[in-house]
C-alpha cells in the first residue's frame, strides 16, 4: 500500500500493536503485513491528532484479495499509540458481489413467465397518469367524463413517447433488415390495423397470419414480403410448347 503522504514514523512502527488487534478480530486469518498509509485529518477539527492505517493480508476462505485494515492514532505531543478500529476491506483484486439492483429494476423484458407477478408501477411513475386527467390523447379524453368507470391509470404523454421510441427502434421498426428489403411499408398494407388514439399515426397491429408479426405492434414504416399489394411474377417450371393450329384436315397414317 502506498500514499502520497508519508505516515507518521511512530505510527508506522506500531506494526506489532496493529497485528495483535487484527488477530484479536480475525484470528488465524491474518496474514503478512502489506504496508501502512497516512490518513488525512481535518486540521480545523483536531490539529493535534495523527492517524495511519496498517494493512494485513486476509487468508479467510472466500476472501481472496481482501485485507485487514487497522487504524491507529496518536497525539502530536505523545508517543502513545492507540487503535481506532479494525475492519476487513476489499482490495483492488477482491472478488465482490455485483452491485445490488432493486427488484423493480431487475426484471427485464422477456423475464415474465406464466404465473409470475411483478411489482406494480410506482405511484409517481411518469409513464402513467390518473384516468380522469387530460392526457393529450383524444381517445382517452373522449371517455374521461366516465369517472370511476374506466381505468384507474392510463399512459401519460411521456409514457406514450417512450413506447413509441421503443417500438420504432425495436425489431418491428423501419431500420431492420426485414423492413429495408420489403417491397412496401406496413402503412399501405391491407392487413395493417392502426392503433387507436395518438399512436395510430405511426403504429398498428399486423393481421396477417403468414408473418412473424401477426398480432404484434409494428411501425407504419415497417414492412415484409407479405404485403397485401405485392405482385409476384411466377416463373414457369418448363418452357411453353409451340402453338398447334387445327386446319380441319384429317390426318391419315401412312401404310
Amino acid at each position: 500500500m502506498t500514499t502520497a503522504e508519508a505516515p507518521d514514523a511512530v505510527l508506522a512502527t506500531a506494526v506489532d500493536l496493529a497485528r495483535a488487534e487484527a488477530i484479536a478480530a480475525g484470528g488465524e486469518a491474518v496474514g503478512e503485513h502489506l504496508g501502512v498509509r497516512a490518513e488525512p485529518v481535518d486540521p480545523t477539527v483536531d490539529p493535534t491528532v495523527l492517524v495511519a492505517t496498517h494493512a494485513f493480508d486476509s487468508t479467510l476462505p472466500g476472501y481472496g484479495g481482501w485485507y485487514w485494515a487497522v487504524t491507529v492514532a496518536r497525539l502530536t505531543d505523545s508517543d502513545k499509540v492507540t487503535v481506532d478500529e479494525v475492519v476487513l476491506l476489499p482490495g483492488e483484486a477482491a472478488l465482490l458481489a455485483p452491485e445490488w439492483v432493486p427488484w423493480r429494476e431487475r426484471v427485464q423484458p422477456g423475464d415474465l413467465g406464466p404465473g409470475d407477478l411483478v411489482p406494480p408501477p410506482a405511484e409517481d411513475d411518469p409513464r402513467l397518469v390518473p384516468g380522469y386527467l387530460l392526457s393529450d390523447d383524444p381517445a382517452v379524453e373522449s371517455v374521461a367524463f366516465e369517472l370511476g368507470l374506466g381505468r384507474e391509470r392510463v399512459l401519460s404523454r411521456e409514457g406514450r413517447l417512450l413506447a413509441a421510441e421503443r417500438w420504432f427502434e425495436g425489431d418491428h421498426g423501419p431500420d431492420t433488415p426485414m423492413a429495408r428489403q420489403a417491397p412496401a411499408h406496413c402503412g399501405t398494407c391491407g392487413f395493417y390495423l392502426p392503433l387507436a388514439g395518438s399512436l395510430g399515426a405511426g403504429f398498428g397491429a399486423c393481421g396477417n397470419e403468414i408473418t412473424d408479426t401477426d398480432g404484434q405492434v409494428v411501425s407504419a414504416e415497417f414492412g415484409c414480403g407479405a404485403h397485401s399489394q405485392i405482385r409476384v411474377r411466377l416463373t414457369p417450371l418448363a418452357e411453353a410448347a409451340e402453338v398447334v393450329f387445327d386446319d380441319g384436315e384429317e390426318f391419315t397414317p401412312a401404310g
